[in-house]
C-alpha cells in the first residue's frame, strides 16, 4: 500500500469520527427520547390491559348467553364412545358431534401386521350446520346421547332444553361395509325459518399413508366425486388443489390407493367445495381432504335426510355389490373408485382382465403364478398379431439386398424422394407392405395398457409375497442403501431391473429384425437403448407386481421372437416373393406392383412432378 493510500483512509477516519461526535445527542436530548420511550410502552401496556378486560367481559356474556341456549345442556358433557360392528368392519362413534370417529377393517392389515384403522378421532371430523329463526346449530361441539344401541344400531339423540330433538340413526348393514345414516327433527318446528329445507355439512380428513412406498401411492390417492348422471371426477393427486363444483353429486370419496371412506347422499349433495391438500413424506398421511356441501333437511321431521357411508376396500366387485345397497335404488357406479384406465382399456380390464384374474385367484394359486399365467394368456391371444408383424419386417429384410442396391445408386442428399419412389416400387413389386408391422402391433397395445393399470389398483396383490418381495403392491427393496440417489431413491427394485435388462435384449433383436437396409432417423437407435436404461429411473418405485409383469411380458416376447426368427425360413421367403412378384406381373398385364404400395409410389411421382413444377416456376 503507498503513502498516498494511507493518508486517504487516515482522512477518511478523522471524517467519520469527527461527524459521529458533531452529531451525538446531548443528555438532555437523551433524556426526552428515553421519556418518549417510556410513553409509548405504558400506552401499549394499558391497551394490553384494555384488550384482556374486554376479553374477560366477552368470555362472560358468551356464558351467560349460551345459558339460554335452546341446547345450553348438550354444551356440556362427557365423551362417550359406542362400536357398530360386523364380520368385515368396526365403526367407532362419539357422542360429541354424534359422528363416526374410528374404522377399522378386519380383513386386512396395516403396515405394523395388525387390522388395518383406516382412520381414528384425530385424523377425521364432521360437522353439520343447521340455520334456526335465533340460534344455530354447530354439531361437532355439541354432545349427543346415544339410544337404541346393538351390535349394528345407534341413535345419537341430540336434545334440547325443551321437548324437541334431533337424532342421528345408523345402522351398519350385514356382511358390508356400508353403514346406512339418517337425519330427522322431532318436535324442533318452531326452531327452524319456514324457507329452511337444507344443512351444511362440513367434512374433513386426513388420509393415512398405508402403504410402503409414498410416491407410489400418492398417485392413487385422491378426493374423488360423481356427478348425479355422470361418470366420476378427481381433484389434481400431486398438487394443492381446490373446485367450486356447480353440478348436484351422487357421492364424494376420501380415496387412498387401496382404501376409500365415501359419503353418499340419497337427496344429492349441493354447493360442494372440495379441497385437496398433499402431506410430505414422513409425516405419516397422504393428503388432508375437506369438502363442505348442502344437502336436503325437513325441518318439519316428516322426510328424514338420508345418506350412507362406505368405509372398505377398492375393490371391485365389493364395490360393484355396495351399487346395489343404494338408498335410492340408482347406480352409484362406486367401482370408479379403481381406476382402470381410459374408456376402451378400461372395457377390456373391466370384460376381460378382471374375469380372467378372478377366475385364475379362485384356483389358489399365488399372486406370482396368476400374473404369470394372465401374460402367457394374453401373449397367446395377441400371438396372431405377433406373428403377422414378425413376418412383414421378414419380408422386408430379405428385401435387404435390392434396397442396398437402391441406396448406392441414390448416394445423395438430393436425390432423397427418387430413392423412396425406388423402394416403394421395389416393395409394390413384391406385395410387401412397410406398414404390414404396424397394425398388429396397435392392436396389441390396448392389452398390454389394460394390465398396466389394473396391477397397480388390484388391492389383491396387496402383501401378497412371491420369491423375495414380501408385497406385490408395492417395489421390492431387496437392494437397498442408507442415502437418497437423485431420481432412484435409497432402493433398486430388483424386478425392475430385470425388466430393464429384457427390455435391452428385446431391443437388441427389434433392431436386427427391423434391419431392412433403409436409412433410420439420426439419433433413433441410440434412444431405442437409451429408453430402457430410463425405465430403471421411471419404474424403480413402481409396484414390484407391475414391474414382474413387464420382465414376464419382455421375457416371453425375447422368446417368442427367436422362435419365430428359428422356424422362418427367409430362403423360402424370399422364393416366395418372387413367385407372387411374376404372379402380380402376369395379372397385371406384365406391370409388376399394384394395391397400396403402388398407390403410393403413384402419389410420390405426383409430388415429385409438383416440385418439379414450382421450380421450374422459380427459375422463370
Amino acid at each position: 500500500m503507498d503513502k498516498n493510500t494511507l493518508v486517504g483512509f487516515a482522512l477518511i477516519g478523522a471524517v467519520v469520527i469527527g461527524f459521529s461526535i458533531y452529531n451525538r445527542p446531548s443528555q438532555e436530548e437523551m433524556a426526552r427520547a428515553k421519556h418518549y420511550q417510556d410513553s409509548i410502552q405504558a400506552i401499549a401496556q394499558k391497551e394490553a390491559a384494555m384488550q384482556e378486560q374486554a376479553a374477560q367481559q366477552s368470555a362472560a356474556y358468551t356464558i351467560q348467553a349460551d345459558s339460554t341456549s335452546l341446547f345450553y345442556g348438550a354444551s356440556q358433557g362427557t365423551e362417550q364412545l359406542t362400536t357398530l360392528e360386523n364380520d368385515l368392519v368396526k365403526i367407532t362413534f362419539t357422542n360429541k358431534g354424534g359422528r363416526v370417529c374410528a374404522a377399522t377393517l378386519k380383513d386386512y392389515n396395516g403396515q405394523d401386521g395388525k387390522p388395518l384403522e383406516l382412520f381414528d378421532e384425530k385424523d377425521s371430523g364432521m360437522n353439520f350446520a343447521f340455520e334456526g329463526k335465533n340460534e344455530n346449530i354447530l354439531t361437532e361441539d355439541l354432545y349427543f346421547r346415544p339410544t337404541n344401541v346393538t351390535d349394528s344400531t345407534v341413535t345419537m339423540r341430540l336434545a334440547t332444553n325443551g321437548a324437541g330433538y334431533i337424532d342421528f340413526d345408523y345402522k351398519l348393514l350385514p356382511n358390508t361395509y356400508v353403514v346406512n345414516f339418517s337425519i330427522r327433527a322431532n318436535g324442533m318446528q318452531n326452531f327452524f325459518p319456514a324457507a329452511a329445507n337444507t344443512v351444511n355439512i362440513n367434512w374433513h380428513q386426513r388420509a393415512r399413508q398405508l402403504e410402503k412406498g409414498f410416491s407410489f401411492e400418492q398417485r392413487y390417492t385422491s378426493l374423488t366425486y360423481k356427478p348425479v348422471d355422470k361418470g366420476s371426477d378427481y381433484l389434481n393427486e400431486m398438487k394443492d388443489a381446490k373446485e367450486e363444483v356447480t353440478d348436484r353429486l351422487d357421492w364424494i370419496a376420501f380415496k387412498n390407493q387401496f382404501f376409500s371412506s365415501v359419503l353418499i347422499a340419497d337427496q344429492d349433495f349441493d354447493k360442494a367445495s372440495l379441497v385437496s391438500t398433499p402431506l410430505k413424506e414422513g409425516s405419516g398421511y397422504m393428503k388432508n381432504y375437506t369438502a363442505d356441501m348442502t344437502t336436503f333437511f325437513d325441518p318439519t321431521g316428516k322426510q328424514a335426510t338420508n345418506m350412507q357411508f362406505y368405509f372398505g376396500p377398492n375393490h371391485f366387485k365389493t364395490l360393484l355389490a355396495s351399487n346395489d345397497l343404494s338408498l335410492s335404488q340408482k347406480d352409484l357406479e362406486l367401482e370408479d373408485l379403481v381406476y382402470l384406465g381410459w374408456p376402451i382399456i378400461r372395457w377390456i380390464n373391466r370384460w376381460f382382465t378382471i374375469p380372467l384374474f378372478d377366475w385364475l385367484s379362485g384356483w389358489g394359486l399365488s399372486m406370482g403364478i396368476v400374473l404369470l399365467l394372465m401374460t402367457i394368456i394374453v401373449k397367446a391371444l395377441v400371438y396372431p398379431a405377433t406373428h403377422k408383424s414378425y413376418m412383414s419386417s421378414a419380408k422386408m429384410r430379405v428385401l435387404k439386398p435390392y434396397i442396398n442396391e437402391i441406396n448406392a445408386k441414390y448416394p445423395k442428399k438430393e436425390d432423397a424422394l427418387k430413392k423412396q419412389q425406388e423402394t416403394m416400387a421395389l416393395y409394390s413389386k413384391y406385395g410387401v407392405s412397410p406398414m404390414g408391422g404396424c397394425l398388429p402391433m396397435l392392436i396389441q397395445m390396448p392389452v398390454f395398457m389394460a394390465l398396466f393399470f389394473f396391477v397397480p389398483n388390484a388391492i389383491e396383490l396387496r402383501q401378497q409375497s412371491f420369491l423375495w418381495t414380501p408385497d406385490m403392491s408395492t417395489y421390492d427393496d431387496i437392494i437397498h442403501w442408507s442415502t437418497t440417489i437423485p431420481l432412484l431413491g435409497n432402493h433398486l427394485s430388483l424386478f425392475c431391473l430385470l425388466f430393464s435388462i429384457t427390455n435391452i435384449l428385446n431391443t437388441m433383436y427389434t433392431m436386427k429384425q427391423q434391419d431392412t437396409g433403409q436409412q433410420q432417423m439420426p439419433g433413433m437407435k441410440l434412444m431405442m437403448y437409451i429408453m430402457p436404461v430410463m425405465f430403471i429411473f421411471i419404474f424403480n418405485g413402481y409396484s414390484s407386481g407391475l414391474n414382474y409383469y413387464y420382465f414376464i411380458s419382455g421375457l416371453i416376447g425375447i422368446l417368442t421372437m427367436v422362435f419365430l426368427r428359428k422356424t422362418t425360413d427367409e430362403k423360402k421367403l424370399l422364393a416366395q416373393l418372387e413367385a407372387n412378384k411374376e404372379k402380380k406381373k402376369q395379372k397385371n398385364g406384365g406391370k409388376a406392383g399394384g394395391g397400396l404400395m403402388a398407390k403410393l409410389e403413384a402419389l410420390q411421382k405426383e409430388q415429385e412432378r409438383l416440385q418439379q413444377e414450382r421450380m421450374n416456376k422459380g427459375k422463370k
